[in-house]
């Protein structure tokens, strides 16, 4: 399902990465840290899609709640996982949405 968003400008937190072999536990931490980002504040939608490389956007309302997400201590631990256990790379990238358009059949 694609996100529906606010009035622009807002921010988008491209997470873009490729996993380990060892994926034990990730599914379940990946929908965890899903519920959880959807509680915190300035959060507005997310969207994500895995094959050889998987992709999450994230939205936010400004650059504070991204770094108040960013320092949530269950998304730390996750963050952690992901680096010891679940991935072999990964990038964030965080930017200022200034436009969108759409098209729904």
């Amino acid at each position: 399902m694609i996100a529906s968003n606010p009035d622009i400008p807002y921010y988008a937190v491209i997470f873009t990465s490729v996993k380990s072999s060892h994926s034990e536990g990730y599914s379940e931490m990946a929908e965890a840290m899903h519920k959880l980002a959807a509680q915190q504040s300035g959060f507005l939608g997310v969207e994500s899609a895995r094959e050889e490389v998987g992709i999450t956007v994230s939205y936010w309302k400004d650059l504070e709640s991204i770094k108040q997400w960013k320092l949530n201590s269950q998304h730390l631990l996750a963050q952690k996982k992901g680096r010891e256990q679940w991935y072999s790379q990964y990038k964030t990238r965080i930017c200022r949405v200034e436009r969108e358009y759409s098209f729904e059949q």
